[in-house]
Parts: C-alpha cells; structure tokens; sequence
C-alpha cells in the first residue's frame, strides 16, 4: 500500500536518526560505510543498530549501492546457559540500488535472483527458522503497475515441508523525493526507508517488530 507522511515530518525524523546514531560506541559507528550517497546514509543510520552493513557489492552479476545483514539465535535455556534447548536462527539479507523509473519486469528478475540468494546461503536444518531476502529500489517515481505488483507481493518457500523452516522474499520501491513508498506484506524492514516518519523507540521498533513476525 503506498503510504505518504504529512507535510513537515521529514526534518524531526531526519534530526532524530542521527542524533541517536551519534549515541552509539565509536566502534560501531566507524564499522559502517560511507555510501556517498544522502538517502543511504540515512538508511544506514536505522539499520546500524541490528544490521552489518556493506556498500557497492555485487552478487550474481547484479549490484547494489547498500547491502545489510542481519543475523539472530534464538535460545531457551534450562536451568544454565550452557543447557540450551530449541535453538532457532533468523537471518535477513538485504540488498539496495537506485533505479530512475522501475518496470515490472525488474521485479520479476530480482525476485529470481533473491531466490538464487536463498539457494545459496540458506542452510535448511533443524535450527533454521527463518531468512528473509529483501530487495529495495530507490526510485525516481513509481509506476501505477509496479506499485501493483509489490502491493500484491508474497513469496514464501517452506524447506522440507516447514522442519527446516522457510525463507522469504520480499519487495520495497521507494521514491524519496515525493515520499511515497510501497512494499511487500512481510516487508518489515520498509520503515529504516521510509524516511520522512519516525521509526518508534524503542519498545517496538523495527529490530522487535521484525523478530516478532518470525517467532509467532
């Protein structure tokens, strides 16, 4: 669903993220790069918080300004913390580039190509809950039917019927300068994009939104 902020939330929101970015170890603010570009730094100033962060990679032939990963145990303990039972992981790989006018098309290849990602990274075993394989376009202006095609958009894979659990891909377009953005259903991580609104803090922002919707 396309979404637009009110008129003056975007300097608050702006101010806010780098203010408490500013708050973090020196240590973890100098382990995330400079992507030379304003809109993926900010992005960046969100996702720092729960992601490693990387720029200008390239993976199966196709590159991207930002990539971020995330990974997450999830451990019951009886008694000590040595006696941990019901080990689950979580990961998410997320991949970012700018595209001036995006077709469906597009979509449809990227979607091949994070399901190439998930081929290739996820370990289907006991212990593996979930990943997700996020794809974002950076955007000059969406299309009516790109803007479809996401809405619309789910794509889950169950491995070895659920046992070893599943993996997701999900789809984010968003154009910046008109503050409009559209995402997938699952697509949790839409809001470090979504510039222009606040991010809540911190009792339910997007580290716990995302780690709910994988343990429920």
């Amino acid at each position: 669903m396309s979404e637009r902020a009110e008129p003056g939330d975007d300097a608050p929101a702006a101010a806010g993220d780098r203010r408490d970015a500013e708050e973090l170890p020196a240590e973890i603010r100098e382990a995330v790069p400079d992507y030379d570009d304003e809109y993926f730094d900010r992005v960046s100033d969100r996702l720092m918080y729960s992601y490693d962060l990387d720029r200008d990679v390239v993976v199966d032939g196709e590159r991207f300004g930002l990539y971020a990963e995330m990974r997450v145990r999830n451990q019951k303990q009886f008694l000590h913390p040595a006696l941990s039972y019901a080990d689950h992981d979580m990961r998410e790989f997320v991949f970012a580039r700018r595209v001036s006018r995006p077709r469906v098309d597009d979509l449809e290849r990227l979607v091949e190509f994070a399901h190439e990602v998930a081929d290739e990274r996820v370990d289907g075993d006991e212990e593996h809950y979930g990943t997700d394989v996020t794809v974002v376009l950076v955007a000059d202006r969406i299309s009516d039917g790109v803007a479809d095609f996401v809405d619309g958009f789910r794509d889950r894979t169950l491995l070895k019927f659920g046992y070893y659990g599943h993996y997701e891909v999900n789809l984010i377009v968003v154009a910046p300068d008109a503050e409009r953005l559209v995402a997938s259903e699952t697509a949790d991580t839409a809001d470090a994009f979504r510039l222009w609104e606040r991010i809540d803090q911190p009792d339910e922002g997007l580290f716990s939104r995302v780690a709910k919707r994988f343990w429920r």
